[in-house]
C-alpha cells in the first residue's frame, strides 16, 4: 500500500464517518461500500488483500484498543458464558457447516472442514467496530464482544490442524487438546506478562509519549511473540488490553500509567482504532467488487444459510446451560448474539491463506467473501434496528455519566486506566 492510497483511504474514512453519523448508520457498512465504490473507480485501490496485513498488523491494535476498555469485574463474571460460547460453540458451528457444506454441495470433508473451521468464530474487527457504535445495554455489548474477542482461540486451533493435515501432517485426540491449552493459556499468559513488564517500565516515567510507545509494545509484542510460538495472538492481545486497562491505573507493584498519560493513551488508541477499521472494511469493499460474481451463486447461498443455522444452533441451546444460574443469559440478549454474530476481516485472511492443495481453495474464498458481504450488509445494517425493537438501547440518564463518548456507570465497563 503506497502512501497515496493510505491517504486517499483515510479522505474518505473521514467522509464516511461524517456521513454515517448523521444518516444514522453503522461506519463500517459506509466503509464497505465506499471500498465498493472506490474499486469501481480503479487505478488507486489497486490493493492486494494480503493476509498478513489484516492479521498482523490490523488486527492487534483492534483487540488492544476493544479490552482496553473491559473491566476485570465483568469480563470474568460472565466468562463461564463467553468462554462456553466461544469454545464448545465455535466447534459445534464449524461442525455444522462443515457436515451441511460436504453433504449439500459435494466438497471433500477436508475443504469443508477448513471453510467451517475460518468461518465459524465470530469477527472480532466486525463485531467491536458495529457494537462499539450502538450505545446498547452494557451486558449485551460485553457478552458480544467478549465472544469475539475470545473466539479466535478455538477457531485458529481447528484451522491450524486442518492446515497440518492439508500438509500432510498426522494428528491425534492429544495433539489437538494440547494444542488447544498451549494456545489458549499460553496466549493469555505471553499477554500478561509483556503488558506487565510494559507497566513496570512506564511506573518510571511520566512521559505520555513514552507511556504510548509502552502500549503499543504491549499490543504488538504479545501479538507477535505469541504467535511466533504458535500461541493465540489474539488472546495474547486480548489479555494484554485487560492488564493495562484495570492494572495501569492502580499503581500495584509499581505497575501504572500516570495521570496526566491516561487520557493521551485512550485518545491514541481511539484513533489507531480508527485508523485499523477504516483500512480493513475499505480494502474488504474493494476485494467484494472485484469478486461480485462470485457473491450469487448456489454455494454461496448455501453457506449464508448453513452460517445462520449453525449459529441458532449453538446460541440457544449453550446459553439454556445458564438458566438457573446468575449468569442466565436474558432471551433478547440471545437473539442479538445470533444476529450479530459478524463475520468479517479475519475470516478472509484465513480464507486467503488456505494452501493451493486444497481442491476446494477458490471456491471456499469466494464463499466467505459472500458470508462476510452478507454479514456486514444484511446483518450489520438490520442489527441496530433489532436491538431498538428489542428495547436494549442503554437510557438517557445512562448516556448521561458518559464522557468523551465512553461509558462511566459502574456496570458500564468504563475504560478508567
Amino acid at each position: 500500500m503506497s502512501v497515496s492510497q493510505l491517504g486517499l483511504i483515510l479522505v474518505v474514512a473521514c467522509i464516511v464517518a461524517i456521513i454515517s453519523r448523521r444518516l444514522h448508520l453503522p461506519y463500517s457498512v459506509g466503509l464497505v461500500a465506499a471500498g465498493v465504490g472506490l474499486a469501481r473507480l480503479g487505478g488507486a485501490m489497486n490493493i492486494t488483500l494480503a493476509p498478513d496485513l489484516i492479521y498482523t498488523v490490523l488486527l492487534p491494535p483492534l483487540i488492544f484498543e476493544a479490552s482496553l476498555q473491559l473491566k476485570w469485574q465483568p469480563f470474568f463474571t460472565d466468562l463461564p458464558v463467553t468462554a462456553t460460547l466461544a469454545f464448545p460453540g465455535v466447534l459445534l458451528t464449524g461442525a455444522i457447516i462443515a457436515a451441511g457444506m460436504h453433504v449439500i454441495t459435494g466438497w471433500s470433508w477436508l475443504g469443508s472442514a477448513v471453510f467451517g473451521a475460518l468461518i465459524a468464530a465470530t469477527d472480532p474487527v466486525a463485531v467491536v467496530a458495529a457494537f462499539k457504535e450502538m450505545r446498547v445495554a452494557p451486558r449485551l455489548s460485553l457478552l458480544v464482544e467478549s465472544e469475539s474477542l475470545l473466539n479466535d482461540g478455538a477457531a485458529a486451533v481447528a484451522f491450524a490442524i486442518l492446515m497440518s493435515v492439508a500438509n500432510g501432517v498426522g494428528v491425534d485426540g492429544a495433539s489437538v487438546a494440547g494444542s488447544l491449552v498451549w494456545m489458549t493459556f499460553g496466549g493469555a499468559a505471553t499477554g500478561i506478562v509483556v503488558a506487565g513488564a510494559a507497566l513496570l517500565v512506564a511506573g518510571r516515567t511520566d512521559d505520555h509519549l513514552v507511556e504510548i510507545t509502552l502500549t503499543t509494545i504491549a499490543a504488538y509484542g504479545s501479538f507477535l511473540l505469541a504467535e511466533h510460538f504458535q500461541m493465540s495472538g489474539v488472546l495474547a492481545a486480548l489479555a494484554a488490553g485487560l492488564v493495562v486497562g484495570n492494572v495501569g491505573g492502580t499503581g500495584w507493584m509499581g505497575c501504572s500509567i500516570s495521570a496526566t498519560g491516561r487520557d493521551h493513551i485512550m485518545s491514541f488508541w481511539d484513533f489507531a482504532a480508527f485508523m485499523a477499521n477504516s483500512v480493513v472494511f475499505i480494502l474488504i469493499g474493494g476485494y467484494e467488487a472485484n469478486q461480485a460474481s462470485a457473491l450469487f451463486t448456489t454455494e454461496a447461498a448455501i453457506a449464508i444459510g448453513l452460517v445462520l443455522i449453525s449459529r441458532v444452533a449453538a446460541v440457544y441451546p449453550l446459553c439454556a446451560i445458564f438458566v438457573g444460574s446468575s449468569r442466565r443469559v436474558d432471551m433478547r440478549h440471545q437473539h442479538v448474539l445470533v444476529w450479530g454474530g459478524l463475520r468479517g476481516a479475519l475470516a478472509l485472511a484465513l480464507a486467503l491463506a488456505i494452501p493451493t492443495r486444497v481442491a476446494e481453495k477458490n471456491a471456499i474464498i469466494a464463499a466467505a467473501f459472500a458470508v462476510v458481504a452478507f454479514s456486514i450488509f444484511a446483518q450489520g445494517l438490520t442489527i441496530p434496528w433489532v436491538i431498538k425493537a428489542l428495547g436494549l438501547i442503554r437510557p438517557p440518564d445512562f448516556v448521561a455519566h458518559e464522557v468523551g463518548g465512553h461509558s462511566t456507570a459502574p456496570d458500564g465497563g468504563g475504560r478508567d486506566i
